[in-house]
């Protein structure tokens, strides 16, 4: 079976392609953070998702790594899709959202990334009520979609994962989820 990483940068659309992809194929969607909350608390690390940026660096390294593995299992029985950020940007510069011990175990089959126009990004992130979202500059929002492109790259030397971009205009929902199914493994 697949395990398909799916990243976009905060109003790229990614979430909102991904749900209407989910219900035209056979993928079950998985919250890497969930996976993560799931194990520490198995093993009495934490109480709450709220506990998990305070465990120590190392010690999150680990339930990493366990959460890719177990991501990795599943993916045994059933195709597997990763929502998740390719890049976080950070005040110290940009962190890899898939360090590599996590893509040793994880072992993805394909990258997919959800882009649209900078100033569509912009767009959005001003008009959504519902986030509180960092605001860029229309030439940040380009350099992050740019740092996305190289990192998946990356990524994919790493794995040995395909890469595939798709673009979500706006407007252009149908379009966007139709270039997702299609580049699915």
């Amino acid at each position: 079976m697949n395990i398909v990483i799916i990243a976009g940068i905060p109003g790229s659309g990614s979430t909102t392609v991904l749900n209407s992809v989910l219900e035209k194929v056979d993928y079950i969607n998985i919250n890497y953070g969930d996976i993560m909350l799931e194990i520490a608390k198995e093993q009495d690390l934490v109480e709450d998702r709220d506990d998990m940026r305070k465990l120590n660096p190392e010690v999150q390294k680990e339930v990493q790594k366990k959460a890719a593995e177990r991501i990795h299992q599943l993916s045994q029985k059933d195709n597997i899709i990763i929502d998740t950020h390719c890049t976080i940007k950070t005040p110290k510069g940009y962190l890899p959202g898939l360090p590599r011990w996590v893509l040793e175990e994880l072992k993805p089959t394909q990258f997919i990334l959800i882009e649209a126009k900078p100033d569509e990004i912009l767009y959005r992130r001003l008009n959504d009520d519902t986030r509180t979202r960092d605001q860029e500059s229309y030439d940040a929002i380009k350099e992050h979609q740019m740092t996305n492109r190289s990192t998946v790259m990356a990524y994919s030397m790493f794995t040995g994962a395909t890469v595939s971009y798709v673009q979500n205009s706006d407007n252009g929902l149908e379009s966007a989820v139709e270039q997702l199914i299609e580049s699915l493994p």
